[in-house]
């Protein structure tokens, strides 16, 4: 007879709860709180992946709303994962450096999935992949993800099968030349008259906001770090938080900020039939 299905089974929290293991010898108090808040991470992280994946084939498939529709949910999502990385604020200095020397060399650089969230939001190096490679970690899923269309890619290839008249981005580069002018003065035109390209231009907003959660999650993780360690290297061998800090001038979707920037003040008399001061 199968095995009645109830809480704990049904979610495994006996497996789960078995997972924090700690490592310091005599136990620190705080080890426990770090790993919860890093497993925690890494299991929004798999959740963020599975909606952008579905948001992907959304996209592919022109459907604009649903696209749109599952980005909320990942912005939600995101939208906790800012004021989590605060928790460890609660730890003082010596607290942390009680059990840091054992994290070496782990880091938080080498999460996986997090770097599988940059590259399918379009954010690829081969610089990035290389570094990863040069740990113990199985990357074969984000070897994939780097070979595979980004969601920044899917998004321009959809608005040119719409009938836009945009050039397509690959990983980490943007259009240049005419192609570029004629790209954003598209991107303009959405931003210009957004209810007559609002699938599009909602879309677009959701990309930028995804864009800016990563970003704000990234300056905030900075300032966590320098609160606890200071100007130390970091325990994966990186310049700690002046490595952290390089990485906040990132963009997935440049040219959807850049955009923005196109439109002239005066726009929004102009559209409604009047003038302003």
């Amino acid at each position: 007879m199968a095995e009645k299905v109830n809480y704990d089974n049904y979610l495994k929290v006996s497996e789960l709860l078995s997972l924090q293991e700690s490592l310091s010898e005599p136990k620190a108090h705080d080890e426990l709180l770090f790993i919860t808040i890093h497993q925690a991470y890494e299991l929004w992280f798999k959740q963020i992946l599975f909606e952008m994946d579905a948001a992907c084939v959304a996209i592919k498939a022109g459907a604009a709303y649903d696209a749109t529709r599952i980005f909320q949910r990942i912005l939600k999502i995101e939208g906790i994962l800012v004021p989590q990385i605060h928790i460890l604020e609660t730890m003082s200095p010596r607290d942390f450096l009680s059990f840091r020397k054992i994290l070496n060399p782990a880091s938080g650089f080498q999460s996986v999935q997090f770097r599988q969230v940059e590259f399918l939001s379009g954010m690829k190096s081969q610089e990035s992949l290389d570094s990863m490679d040069r740990f113990d970690l199985d990357t074969t899923k984000l070897h994939q993800r780097f070979n595979e269309p980004s969601i920044r890619e899917v998004f321009y290839e959809a608005l040119q099968t719409a009938g836009y008249d945009v050039a397509i981005p690959t990983d980490n580069t943007n259009p240049e030349g005419d192609d570029l002018d004629r790209t954003l003065e598209t991107l303009k035109t959405i931003y210009e008259f957004p209810e007559k390209h609002y699938k599009w231009y909602a879309l677009a907003e959701a990309l930028v906001s995804h864009d800016q959660n990563l970003l704000l999650w990234r300056f905030h993780h900075v300032r966590v770090v320098e609160r606890l360690i200071g100007s130390k290297m970091g325990t994966g061998g990186s310049a700690g938080v002046k490595y952290l800090e390089s990485t906040l001038s990132k963009r997935a979707y440049p040219m959807l900020w850049f955009a923005r920037g196109m439109l002239t003040d005066d726009l929004y008399g102009t559209i409604r039939g009047h003038t302003t001061d």
